[in-house]
């Protein structure tokens, strides 16, 4: 696996993971919704701490900074 996910990304999907839990927790953590959310801020956090999205892959899309080709 490679990585390809920038610095930012991965700040904003484990920012976004918190809100998602807070929300789940508000929501109910029994209920549809807060089933749902947990299970998405899962994914998010995984997905942040190891810098890889297989969703990225699937579309070819990277939001990592390309190195450099050396001369």
């Amino acid at each position: 696996m490679t990585t390809n996910e920038s610095t930012i990304d991965r700040i904003i999907r484990a920012v976004a993971a918190v809100v998602a839990i807070v929300v789940a927790v508000v929501a109910g953590p029994g209920s549809v919704l807060g089933i749902v959310l947990l299970v998405v801020a899962a994914v998010l956090l995984v997905t942040a701490a190891v810098g890889f999205c297989p969703l990225y892959r699937v579309f070819g899309m990277s939001t990592c900074k390309v190195p450099a080709p050396r001369p």
